[in-house]
């Protein structure tokens, strides 16, 4: 029986973003601008990726920060910018992420990650929040320089691990995200984390749930 791999994306999914509330509430005086922020930073790079552009997730997190600041009429100062950057560099995991990988690791599954952020910044930020040693390996799309959800970004992953698409499971709390995965042969699980949800088009991760250890358990049942 081929080994089944799981390819956790991290923030958000892991890691819990709205450690950036206070920063977004000091700032713009709204902490919802975060929400705001963290859309148009998706949307951005998925933007510089289908125009063929490509900067670091982390240059690019700035350069958004910047351009709804002065959609807003906000000026941003440069010890905000370092305070900015301070916060994501740690942030911190989900309660129900190391539940989750502890079961999913003694059920036997190998796990790995895969993050837009540039290969330095995933690993630090994962060693800060106490969950690399949980992985066996740690990829980015720098590798392609394509964010997700472009196809090369899954393909790199399967290429490297020497794995067919088909015993590879995306974790993901973006349907984005999954659509690419299903879309490269990869099977899919949903976690609909506050202010995400499924999207009723296109194809359909098989697992989908609202808790990352109710989540596992489903994965556990379905790919063992």
């Amino acid at each position: 029986m081929r080994q089944h791999v799981i390819v956790f994306d991290v923030n958000e999914t892991l890691l819990d973003i709205e450690i950036l509330g206070p920063f977004f509430a000091r700032t713009f005086g709204d902490a919802r601008v975060m929400r705001q922020w963290f859309s148009e930073l998706i949307l951005y790079s998925q933007a510089l990726t289908l125009s063929g552009e490509y900067v670091s997730f982390g240059s690019l997190a700035v350069a958004v920060l910047n351009m709804v600041a002065a959609i807003r009429g906000i000026s941003i100062a440069p010890g905000d910018i370092d305070d900015f950057k301070d916060h994501m560099s740690r942030l911190p995991a989900h309660p129900d992420v190391v539940p989750a990988l502890e079961l999913l690791r003694d059920a036997g599954f190998r796990m790995v990650t895969l993050t837009n952020s540039a290969p330095d910044a995933g690993r630090a930020v994962l060693q800060k929040a106490g969950l690399h040693q949980y992985f066996d390996r740690q990829f980015s799309v720098d590798m392609v320089r394509r964010f997700k959800p472009a196809p090369e970004t899954y393909a790199s992953v399967a290429s490297a691990l020497g794995a067919d698409a088909s015993t590879l499971r995306l974790v993901a709390a973006h349907t984005w995200d999954t659509l690419g995965a299903l879309t490269a042969g990869w099977k899919a699980a949903l976690l609909t984390r506050p202010g995400n949800a499924s999207l009723p088009v296109g194809q359909q991760p098989d697992i989908i749930d609202q808790d990352l250890l109710a989540l596992a358990r489903k994965i556990i049942s379905t790919d063992q």
